[in-house]
């Protein structure tokens, strides 16, 4: 049938968002507010030595304490059934945390390990049975430091969950080091990171017979399901899980960690709902970090700025169990054109737990190595930093030499300078001051991989008598704003108002849709979205054409346009109403589907420019940020609003990532310095500066139907180093680390 066409544009209209009212009324349900009559509660309990074992845990006085439902230990934990490769791809596939599962012997591998777990009738009466319990240890020498595990280092065949090689290279990057004019040699060290979103990782469960209800606050309803079964041995039909509403994530709920398995066996345990929550204290130890890491950075360039070659290490702890590195070195490999390229991931293992998914994971470290070094090398050749980058543009990718799907590279340096008014820049630094602080600015380039999904993405569409449409897939409302841009698809593919239509997703119930992460979540069910609206579109035009009764009798499905719910065809017209009423339908539904197309001959990547002006007191060496600028090219923008809020949002985690966000473990007792949010330093509204993002849109036929690449990360990608550079141009001095330190400036 040849394609019918719909005229409506919601898409891109700065629309508010769909889940405001019911989250600031608090009518939004959370994963541990939903009713679950007669709910139990669960307090997990850490190891609190970081390699040993745990030979005894006497749990008489807890277990005799009043409302005390059951304490569970590797002593009486029923066995997994399966423990699933760590895959990070959540498409179909089971996604652990990690590949070590607590509690099935008394081995300890990181301080904060899960132990035990109580069960109560009450919160306050689990934790303080928790509190009870005596707990024998028999510890050994960990390694936790980068002096302990620097001789042990090795260079892994994969990281990344087996998704990525040990080692990038093209051509010969110390022949290109060696030739070159200029070199760049410099050495950068990144503190670990941790999640804390509002809402701490927690699951409600209960048991239906021999079915399980999970609630869970999870990116991947979906992944959770798999995962849960694959763990506990039971057939993916028979596991519910429902997430609508998500307290943010950041990649902390990316991966499924061991919480809603434990939190299904307590409830099998106790024979009544359970609910699970973390504590703060809990998410530094319990679903993953950005790892602590060292980078390597070495550039060669002729002197009129072309780059001759890029080496780029890293140095970095996993756990005993896993391969696990953030991929820093994958776009410093592509994103400047340079003949030769060498990375390598060099691994230790350590007395941690895997490290996981942090938003831009890989591309925020990987690039303020590679930012700052660039930064170092334009002030060597006297060179604008602008004209640097522009200079060292890749075309194509310079790993498969295929031309991108879409760029906008280029305009984002221009926007994005001439917003921010770097034209007005003295490039000498230390130059500028008023009163006692010294001001600076500094700009860096942004890059993030653009990475389709390998199974397909599934939604369903609904029309109903009254004129009114729902559109359906399992994706959850973890903060992005995926129900407002969803809702503005499906009316724009069903020819609506955005106001007649709506959008459901968080519920294992409703048709698959991979994790939404990796910015992927737009791209990808835009485009299932999008595929289940105009299915049922032309379904309801084909009916109308072929039914004797419709004005549209007759008429070539072509010719027929949807507006506002109405068929029209030069005068002849019918609403979606009017046509199913007609013909005694109550609804008419549809399910669409989209797998990408592997075989494109084209790389994908989003692009991006940072600027930064801040301000340093060179007595007391504290940093102020005072406004940042971010030019972006995220292909076709759904809606404007929701758009920003991520990029300024992803740029200020960037400005905490910079001068605040620090954790180290202590070598004596292999736990983290910080443990709460007390010590811990995240950037908070005094913090933050002024912030303006420029969108840049470039058309992409290649990506996905809507042209939609996505915005979850690369706001954050970049930033750190353009305040970094900034503080150099303001004082004259090169820091390397992150986050920069009053002791790094003194």
């Amino acid at each position: 049938m040849t394609a019918t066409a719909s005229t409506a544009t919601a898409v891109g209209q700065d629309l508010a968002r769909l889940d405001g009212r019911p989250k600031v009324t608090g009518s939004a349900r959370y994963s541990t507010e939903v009713p679950a009559p007669g709910a139990a509660h669960a307090c997990l309990v850490g190891s609190r030595i970081a390699a040993g074992r745990v030979p005894a845990i006497d749990a008489e006085a807890a277990r005799a304490e009043k409302g005390v439902l059951a304490v569970l230990t590797h002593e009486n934990l029923p066995e997994i059934a399966e423990q699933p490769p760590l895959v990070p791809s959540l498409a179909g596939t089971a996604a652990p945390g990690q590949t070590f599962f607590p509690m099935q012997d008394d081995t300890v591998h990181y301080a904060g390990q899960h132990i035990a777990l109580v069960v109560a009738d009450t919160w306050e009466r689990a934790q303080h049975a928790a509190h009870l319990l005596r707990i024998s240890y028999e510890e050994t020498p960990a390694t936790v430091t980068f002096e302990q595990g620097r001789d042990q280092a090795y260079v892994p065949e994969r990281i990344f969950g087996g998704w990525l090689p040990g080692r990038i290279s093209r051509g010969d990057a110390a022949a290109g080091l060696a030739g070159a004019e200029l070199r760049v040699d410099s050495t950068f060290t990144f503190a670990a990171n941790h999640h804390h979103p509002l809402e701490p990782a927690c699951t409600t469960a209960w048991w239906e017979g021999d079915e399980l209800v999970l609630h869970d606050s999870t990116q991947g309803v979906n992944a959770t399901q798999i995962t849960v079964a694959r763990l506990l041995g039971i057939p993916r039909s028979r596991i519910r899980v429902i997430g609508h509403y998500v307290g943010g994530s950041f990649g902390s709920k990316a991966m499924i960690h061991a919480h809603p398995a434990l939190a299904a066996l307590a409830a099998r345990a106790v024979g009544r709902p359970v609910r699970l929550a973390l504590t703060r204290e809990q998410m530094f130890t319990s679903v993953g970090h950005r790892e602590e890491q060292e980078q390597h950075i070495g550039l060669g360039a002729t002197r009129e700025g072309r780059l001759t070659a890029i080496r780029h290490h890293k140095l970095s702890p996993t756990s005993h169990f896993d391969d696990w590195a953030e991929p820093s070195i994958g776009v410093s490999a592509q994103l400047y054109a340079c003949p030769h390229f060498d990375g390598v991931y060099r691994l230790f293992r350590a007395n941690t737990m895997t490290p996981t998914f942090m938003r831009a994971p890989g591309e925020a470290s990987g690039l303020f190595a590679l930012e700052c070094a660039m930064d170092e090398l334009a002030h060597e050749l006297e060179l604008d930093p602008v004209e640097l980058r522009l200079r060292n543009h890749a075309d194509v990718s310079p790993m498969t030499g295929r031309p991108w799907s879409s760029s906008g590279l280029r305009e984002c340096y221009r926007r994005g300078a001439e917003r921010f008014g770097w034209q007005e820049r003295d490039p000498r630094p230390g130059v500028r001051r008023e009163g006692d602080w010294l001001i600076g600015t500094g700009m860096a380039a942004a890059g993030y991989p653009v990475a389709p999904p390998p199974t397909p993405q599934r939604a369903r569409a609904r029309l109903y008598d009254d004129g009114t449409a729902v559109v359906q897939a399992a994706t959850p409302e973890f903060g992005t704003g995926v129900v407002t841009a969803m809702t503005q698809v499906a009316a724009d593919a069903l020819g609506m108002p955005v106001d007649r239509c709506r959008f459901e997703g968080g519920d294992t119930a409703l048709p698959d849709i991979a994790a939404a992460v990796g910015s992927s979540g737009a791209g990808m069910i835009s485009a299932a979205v999008h595929s289940a609206g105009t299915t049922l579109r032309e379904q309801l035009v084909a009916l109308a054409v072929a039914d004797r009764g419709s004005p549209l009798h007759g008429r070539d499905p072509a010719e027929v346009a949807v507006r506002d719910g109405v068929l029209r065809a030069g005068s002849a017209a019918e609403s979606y109403a009017d046509l199913l009423r007609r013909t005694a339908r109550p609804d008419a539904e549809a399910t669409g589907s989209w797998q990408p197309d592997s075989g494109v001959p084209y790389a994908m990547m989003t692009f991006g420019a940072q600027f930064a002006e801040v301000a340093v007191d060179p007595e007391l060496g504290l940093v102020r940020v005072r406004r940042m600028t971010g030019a972006f090219a995220p292909g076709r923008v759904l809606n404007p609003r929701t758009a920003r809020g991520q990029l300024m949002s992803g740029m200020l985690w960037g400005l905490g990532q910079a001068l605040l966000e620090s954790n180290r473990m202590r070598p004596g007792t292999g736990r983290w310095t910080h443990a709460s949010l007390g010590s811990y330093l995240v950037a908070v509204n005094a913090d933050a500066p002024e912030v303006e993002v420029e969108l840049v849109e470039v058309e992409d036929a290649v990506v996905n139907p809507l042209g939609v690449k996505g915005v979850g990360e690369i706001g954050q990608v970049g930033a750190a180093a353009a305040i970094a550079n900034a503080v150099h141009h303001a004082t004259g001095r090169r820091v390397r680390q992150l986050p920069i330190t009053v002791e790094a400036l003194l």
